[in-house]
């Protein structure tokens, strides 16, 4: 079974759990044209997403997501697709799209790991500083991911 790992922005570890399952598996990274319009992410950021990526063994690659994916998949003959899970609903809606459009046979497999923290309501993923200001509390305690 050939197998291609999808790497996303809420997950760019060399340690996330795809790439750690098939170390050597040929990679994909899709810059989201659609995100960064509507979220308005700013230059410094992207800078920072970039420079997480040049230590990954991934292909960058712009446009639609879905698209991107699925073609990279074609082209490398899989018949599956590892990806890390995310919070975020889009992420969602981009796998179960990536799902749809993939041949009979073939299967999205979403690995989940132990969350960094556990939050009450939905966290806003749009910043990063507004992310932390709701999670460091709960972060730094005995007992988190940190200890």
């Amino acid at each position: 079974m050939k197998i291609v790992v999808w790497v996303h922005a809420d997950n760019l570890s060399p340690q996330q759990p795809a790439l750690l399952r098939q170390p050597g598996a040929p990679a994909i990274f899709v810059w989201d044209d659609a995100l960064l319009a509507e979220w308005k992410i700013s230059l410094k950021r992207i800078v920072f997403i970039y420079e997480c990526l040049l230590e990954l063994p991934v292909v960058i690659r712009r446009g639609d997501v879905v698209q991107e994916v699925c073609d990279f998949a074609r082209e490398h003959q899989a018949s599956q697709i590892l990806t890390a899970a995310s919070p975020s609903s889009r992420h969602r809606a981009y796998c179960r799209a990536v799902a749809a459009q993939m041949p009979a046979g073939s299967r999205l497999e979403v690995l989940r790991e132990r969350p960094f923290v556990s939050v009450r309501k939905a966290p806003d993923l749009k910043r990063f500083s507004r992310y932390w200001g709701a999670v460091r509390a709960v972060a730094m305690q005995p007992g988190s991911n940190w200890d």
